[in-house]
């Protein structure tokens, strides 16, 4: 029986991953489940999958629900909290889809401990992927993908040498606006930019992919994964996201992985790695969806993606400003604070203002995301 810890279990991967556990009954034991703010749906989990510590968002959220947790339940809070059931039970793997940067000592608690880790939160590799992948070398931990694309690509290089790789490719759905101009975007509300026409995410990734700052966090986190230069990266516009991803090798061969948009089989995946088990998702019929389209990506149209890849290759805390500065910006547009395209003009105003430091430490990096989310709150 393989045990498990979920950190972000009441968010839209964390409660698919327990989809995924309570249909392979008896083969998983969830040791540790970690929250924010969404204490009924974690009563419900708790009460479902008996979980021996629980973390929760604040101290007032803690005491709200004491008194309804199982005997025996340990029940922690904060940033201490979630390291707490990060690195703290006798979990084999740690899930870790927390959103935001708020993830990134708890993974690295989780990594010094030994536990294997499911990855679907991005941001830890954009903020500090040296640290984190130097850390899981060290510790002989594996950093297994749960984004799609990342799943994808993992897959298509199974059994081959990563030297032999020519180029990979992320393809990107284009969100909730992809067929719109630049004018027609001066105009959308919050709620067309929650409406993906493929997949069920949160909120804020869902605004992510519109502005195509999901797809810049994933060609960072492609560049930590895999070990691949940003040259040798490249994304590519596929509206059916049937495609998940591609990878092209030096003989010009070039493997895909394929599928229906369905978040529970990367999951999976990454749960049950080496080994596949059987699915209830939907299988894909190729007949059915009869055509597949691709399109160059524009990055005039998508400026935000643009600044990734240049953060990127700048390095040091570029990244961790972009992130910092992307989730400030999202927030106030959730909150209609602002407009959809002033995300990214803030995103690029904070970058403009924005003084990297090269190979940075956690506290380095912990300033320099604090500097720019205040920046980015004044903007």
């Amino acid at each position: 029986m393989k045990k498990i810890t979920i950190l972000g279990s009441t968010g839209s991967i964390g409660t698919q991953t327990l989809d995924v556990v309570a249909n392979h009954q008896g083969r998983f034991q969830v040791e540790g489940l970690a929250a924010g703010s969404n204490i009924r749906l974690l009563l419900e989990q708790i009460e479902q999958f008996g979980p021996k510590k629980v973390s929760v968002g604040t101290a007032r959220l803690a005491e709200e629900i004491k008194p309804h947790l199982p005997a025996g339940t340990e029940l922690f809070y904060g940033e201490e909290g979630l390291v707490e059931v990060a690195a703290g039970t006798d979990a084999d793997m740690v899930i870790t889809a927390v959103m935001g940067s708020v993830g990134l000592r708890s993974t690295l608690a989780a990594i010094e401990e030994g536990k294997q880790i499911g990855l679907a939160n991005k941001e830890t590799l954009v903020t500090a992927g040296h640290l984190v992948m130097d850390l899981a070398r060290q510790k002989g931990v594996s950093i297994l993908p749960v984004d799609s694309e990342h799943s994808a690509v993992f897959q298509c290089l199974n059994g081959e040498h990563v030297r032999e790789v020519s180029r990979i490719t992320l393809t990107a759905s284009g969100g909730s606006f992809r067929d719109l101009s630049r004018d027609q975007l001066s105009q959308v509300t919050v709620e067309d930019a929650l409406k993906h026409p493929n997949w069920s995410m949160g909120s804020k990734i869902t605004i992510d992919s519109a502005t195509m700052v999901n797809k810049g966090l994933e060609v960072i986190e492609a560049h930590w994964l895999f070990g691949m230069p940003y040259e040798q990266i490249g994304v590519l516009l596929h509206p059916e996201s049937i495609v998940h991803s591609y990878v092209e090798f030096v003989d010009g061969s070039v493997i895909a992985q394929l599928g229906t948009p369905d978040m529970r089989v990367p999951i999976q995946y990454a749960l049950t790695y080496p080994e596949r088990w059987t699915s209830p998702g939907k299988r894909l019929s190729l007949a059915s969806v009869g055509k597949l389209h691709f399109r160059e990506m524009d990055f005039g149209r998508f400026p935000c993606l643009r600044l990734a890849f240049e953060c990127g290759k700048i390095g040091g805390t570029a990244t961790t400003a972009y992130n910092a500065a992307n989730e400030i910006a999202v927030s106030r547009f959730l909150n209609k604070e602002i407009s959809f395209l002033h995300i990214e003009t803030i995103i690029e105003k904070v970058l403009e203002r924005h003084e990297v430091i090269k190979g940075p430490d956690l506290d380095a990096i912990e300033a320099a995301d604090a500097w720019a989310r205040e920046t980015a709150r004044t903007l």
